[in-house]
């Protein structure tokens, strides 16, 4: 219908404007269209962790005893904890610490049905015996390492204000398997990550980072940190989020790897929200130290770093400008060419996000060299790096001037960009759509779009065009319909020789007409 027509046209042309407004929804869009990127991919940090004995007799904080003990029954077990004589509470709680921690698959339904959770959260009270508590904590901890609803038990139990009151224990064993359980139950999910914080955890947390801290001891601190700043639906109240990131911009400046990358994931999860989320990160002066953690030879710090930068330039153009103020895009660029896959995808999208924003941003990505590896990944990357790049493109299309289009067509990005046109996916379909509808039209404003119409139909292009009007989709059948009708009004027109551009290894170069501006396609 002809209206309808229109208003697409329309909502096209706005788009292609770019306006202030615009960019933000853009880059909005890119997050949601991206929300795979924020799931919990198996390169992620674990969010619970059982404390795995690696000897026969690991250490307490009070030394055990040289000699190897048998381990108890289930039954003498749950006589032992139930009882009142403390020897016999002791020695059956450590039995059961040392089932829960030694054996792959630890029976931890059998110790929450035996209904002697209550009795190990009394224990954690036993200031006058440490090595109880610890025993007690050790087992609640791995018993909070299981499914949600295990994790639950130890809650249901009454665990958490016990272990928060442990985070200043002067006995360190006790106050790290302390530190160890509560970062298992904020890992578990949201609610109970708020859970733990509104019983007052995270100060107490927070003030254990100290810089006599030992290196195991500061590695438990940073992983429950970060389980703290985990998870959304909802996200961590906002008060936490400026309450750790004092600590997290003194954790960032570690050498040691395993802190690094928790810190790291931490700042990943904050900025994964609204502007105002990311300006508190950006202004707590973390971005050259993430920045540089791109360089590192470290893939487990490569990625949540780069994860936090890709989220910031998801944000404000002002939030994106710090990012490539500190110098983000060579490494960037160097990123797109990783040997591992989910670098390369999530370096396309944080770019992807940057040329969403203004020219001048676009220009930094054209100026770092950014284009050609971009149209590497559309000839012969991954299909997800295929689709963040191609979303780069079309976002250039969008917010480019003319000079930066014409730019982007002389490196060669037609062919590939229209062999995704094929592609399984909807959603890139309709992005690689709306790219070249771009570049028409940037292209009939020069008055060159029967040039470049020649060069979509050189390269296949308009082939796969036709075809994608008999699409089940019916926006991809209306975009692709657009297109012909707009700019390639008669399908049987023969190419005059003359006209034709000529094909080079980059792409497609043309004669500039006399009557062609300077910034036409004039490659």
């Amino acid at each position: 219908m002809p209206g309808v027509e229109v208003a697409s046209n329309e909502n096209r042309l706005k788009n292609f404007k770019n306006k202030g407004k615009d960019n933000d929804e853009l880059r909005r869009r890119r997050n949601e269209v991206s929300v795979e990127l924020r799931k919990n991919k198996k390169e992620d940090m674990l969010s619970k962790r059982r404390n795995v004995c690696t000897e026969d007799e690991p250490l307490s904080p009070l030394q055990e005893s040289k000699q190897p003990t048998a381990l108890m029954s289930v039954e003498e077990i749950q006589n032992g904890i139930l009882c009142a004589d403390p020897i016999k509470q002791f020695q059956a709680t450590q039995s059961a610490r040392k089932i829960l921690s030694r054996e792959r698959n630890p029976p931890i339904d059998v110790f929450i049905n035996l209904g002697v959770m209550p009795r190990l959260v009394e224990f954690l009270k036993r200031v006058e015996n440490p090595d109880l508590q610890f025993e007690a904590a050790w087992a609640l901890t791995n018993i909070a390492s299981g499914n949600s609803e295990q994790t639950n038990a130890v809650v249901e139990a009454g665990a958490v204000p016990h272990f928060v009151t442990l985070l200043k224990s002067g006995v360190e064993n006790v106050c790290e398997q302390s530190v160890w359980a509560l970062g298992n139950i904020a890992g578990d999910g949201p609610k109970l990550r708020d859970y733990v914080i509104n019983n007052g955890a995270v100060t107490p947390l927070l003030n254990l980072v100290k810089p006599d801290a030992k290196i195991p001891f500061l590695r438990n601190v940073t992983w429950s940190i970060s389980n703290l700043c985990r998870n959304k639906n909802p996200y961590p109240p906002f008060e936490v989020v400026k309450q750790c990131l004092p600590t997290l911009a003194q954790l960032i400046q570690h050498t040691d790897m395993d802190v690094l990358a928790d810190t790291c994931w931490a700042l990943s999860y904050l900025t994964d929200g609204n502007n105002e989320k990311i300006q508190e990160v950006v202004d707590s002066g973390v971005i050259p130290h993430l920045i540089r953690h791109l360089n590192s030879e470290n893939f487990n710090i490569v990625t949540p770093s780069l994860r936090a930068l890709g989220n910031i330039v998801t944000g404000n153009d002002v939030q994106t400008d710090a990012v490539l103020a500190g110098g983000a895009l060579p490494t960037f660029c160097k990123l797109l060419q990783h040997p591992k896959i989910n670098i390369v995808k999530e370096a396309a999208w944080a770019i992807s996000n940057i040329t969403a924003g203004t020219m001048n941003q676009i220009q930094m990505v054209i100026d770092a060299g950014c284009l050609q590896p971009l149209i590497d990944i559309l000839i012969k990357g991954d299909f997800k790096a295929q689709k963040e790049a191609a979303w780069a493109v079309t976002n250039l299309t969008s917010g480019g001037n003319a000079e930066q289009i014409v730019r982007l067509c002389g490196e060669g990005v037609l062919k590939p960009f229209c062999d995704l046109l094929v592609a399984k996916d909807d959603k890139t379909v309709n992005v690689v759509l709306d790219g070249i509808t771009n570049i028409l039209s940037t292209a009939d404003k020069l008055g060159e779009s029967d040039k470049v119409a020649i060069m979509i139909e050189e390269c296949g292009g308009l082939d796969k065009i036709e075809t994608l009007q008999q699409h089940e989709n019916e926006t991809i059948y209306q975009k692709s319909l657009h297109i012909i009708e707009s700019f390639f009004p008669d399908g049987d027109q023969v190419v005059d020789d003359m006209q034709a551009p000529a094909q080079t290894e980059s792409g497609f170069e043309f004669v500039e007409p006399a009557q062609m501006p300077n910034n036409g396609f004039d490659f």
